[in-house]
C-alpha cells in the first residue's frame, strides 16, 4: 500500500474534522445540550489527533497497519460520538470504546512495530 494513501485519509479527515468542528461551534451550539456538545467536541478533537497522525505516519514511512488501526478508529470511535451526539441515542456510546481500542493499539504498532525494510519509526528518528 502507499503512503500517498495515509496522506489521502490524513488530510481528508483533517478536512473533515475542521468542517464539522465549525458545524459544531456554529450550527449545534444553540441546539445540542453542553453535554452532548462536549461528546460531539471529544469526536472532533480525535479525529484531528488522528488525522494528525497518519499525516505523520505517512512521512515517517510508518507501520501501515498503525495507519488502518487509526483510520478504523477515527471512524468507530469519533463517528460513534457524532452518532450519539446528534440523534441522544445513547446506545452509540458502546461503540466508542472499540475505536478507542483501536487508536491505543495503532500507538503500540508504531511504538514497537518494525518494517522489515526500514527498521522501527524509533529508529528512523534516530532515538
Amino acid at each position: 500500500m502507499s503512503h500517498a494513501l495515509w496522506i489521502r485519509l490524513g488530510a481528508g479527515f483533517m478536512f473533515l474534522a475542521v468542517g464539522l468542528g465549525a458545524f459544531g461551534a456554529h450550527a449545534l451550539k444553540a441546539r445540542l445540550p453542553p453535554e452532548l456538545l462536549a461528546v460531539f467536541e471529544t469526536g472532533v478533537r480525535y479525529q484531528v489527533y488522528h488525522a494528525l497522525a497518519l499525516l505523520l505516519l505517512a512521512a515517517l514511512r510508518g507501520p501501515e497497519k498503525a495507519g488502518w488501526c487509526f483510520a478504523a478508529g477515527i471512524v468507530l470511535f469519533s463517528g460513534s460520538l457524532y452518532l450519539l451526539a446528534l440523534t441522544g441515542v445513547r446506545k452509540w456510546g458502546a461503540v466508542a470504546p472499540v475505536g478507542g481500542l483501536l487508536f491505543l493499539i495503532g500507538w503500540l504498532i508504531v511504538l514497537f512495530g518494525r518494517d522489515a525494510s526500514a527498521g522501527s519509526v524509533l529508529d528512523r528518528l534516530n532515538l
